[in-house]
């Protein structure tokens, strides 16, 4: 298969945002790991164009990108192998070394943790219970890692199974015309409103079955798509209006945060739900057929963007909870500290990134290749 340069740039600009929300989450009133002083309520407006699709992009673009992976290993024992090393790894690293300092912070500033944070990470951090009601040791933004695998370990079964051209054919004929909105955007509602009402995710992987109805098929259909050129044109074709209508969905959704600051009506509740999964197919749609249409182009710039996206996720969370904590001492008013926090997370990053790249050991661990791609290799003697 082709490489669909417009499918990278999406993962790329899905990071992005994800690593922008999470900047927002420490100045909206919802629970995060290390808040301003205090959090304005109108911070919630951008916060929900957001949030009801970030996520299951990610697992549709990861679920693409795996069709490429399966293609080029050809064998699927290979297959798991290199994708259990590319994201266990990081995984593992990512428990014991990045995600600890969120932990700390967020027990310093919210529960009035006293234990500077070498012994916090020497002693307490490893007891594998819970401090002040916080679970530790803990994987925070890295649930999506260890999903992420769990799915690709499943995918590895399911391509065993026979008759995998008919699946595929049936995924093309299932899904198209305008079939290609309604249908996942169906199966949202009932799975995630009527049968089960899904605000939000546990990030526990046994506990979560019902972000695992929603993920998942995310992560499958991402592994097809990357098969059908039918449904991609379709996509295509349809942008705008799956556009125009998961802009309403947001708009209901805003509308019914501004009237009920407060919880909601049992009924105005489900709408506002309802609004936010046909807002989240609908938003995905339409910006798969937008980078269908206008980004399927590569640039100079691209094979570094893509490659630095996963160590970008790995640190962005620790980096924006550690930096805050610093900004809380200095009583900024909220409008300056987002102004420092947003290029600061983005040079930590990019320091994090840049360096890891460069030292062979340390690649691994924030999930690069053991060899970099853009080292010249030595020609064979003649």
């Amino acid at each position: 298969m082709e490489r669909h340069y417009g499918m990278d740039w999406l993962r790329v600009g899905a990071f992005g945002l994800l690593i922008l929300y999470h900047i927002g989450m420490v100045f909206v009133p919802w629970g995060y790991h290390v808040k301003t002083v205090t959090p304005a309520e109108w911070v919630t407006v951008p916060m929900l164009f957001t949030s009801p699709w970030r996520l299951t992009l990610l697992f549709l673009v990861s679920g693409y990108a795996s069709r490429a992976l399966w293609m080029k290993s050809r064998k699927l024992g290979r297959f798991a192998g290199n994708r259990t090393w590319r994201l266990i790894v990081p995984l593992l690293f990512g428990v014991a070394v990045i995600v600890p300092p969120q932990t700390w912070v967020e027990l310093v500033t919210q529960h009035g943790y006293r234990p500077g944070y070498w012994a916090f990470w020497t002693r307490d951090y490893w007891d594998f219970g819970t401090i002040s009601g916080i679970i530790v040791p803990t994987w925070n933004h890295l649930w999506f890692v260890g999903y992420l695998w769990l799915y690709t370990l499943a995918l590895t079964l399911i391509v065993l199974l026979p008759g995998g051209g008919w699946f595929q054919r049936a995924f093309d004929r299932l899904l198209a015309g305008t079939r290609v909105l309604w249908l996942p955007a169906a199966y949202l509602l009932i799975t995630q409103v009527v049968l089960f009402q899904r605000w939000s995710d546990s990030h526990d992987v046994i506990n979560d079955g019902i972000a695992h109805l929603a993920y998942f098929p995310a992560f499958l259909f991402g592994f097809a798509l990357a098969g059908s050129e039918p449904v991609m044109a379709w996509i295509a074709r349809l942008w705008k209006p799956a556009a125009a209508i998961g802009l309403a969905g947001y708009v209901v959704s805003v509308a019914i945060d501004i009237a009920y600051v407060a919880d909601p009506p049992w009924v105005v509740g489900r709408v506002m739900l309802a609004a936010r999964y046909i807002q989240c197919w609908m938003t995905i749609a339409a910006l798969i057929g937008f980078a269908e249409q206008f980004l399927n182009r590569d640039h100079r710039l691209r094979p570094m963007l893509t490659e630095a996206v996963f160590p970008f996720y790995l640190i962005h969370q620790t980096i924006i909870v550690v930096a805050m904590y610093w900004l809380l001492k200095t009583g900024l008013p909220g409008f300056v500290e987002f102004a420092i926090l947003v290029p600061a997370t983005a040079l930590g990053c990019w320091i994090f990134y840049r360096v890891g790249r460069e030292i062979p050991l340390l690649r691994p661990l924030i999930g690069l290749r053991m060899e970099r791609r853009d080292r010249p290799r030595p020609k064979p003697e003649a």
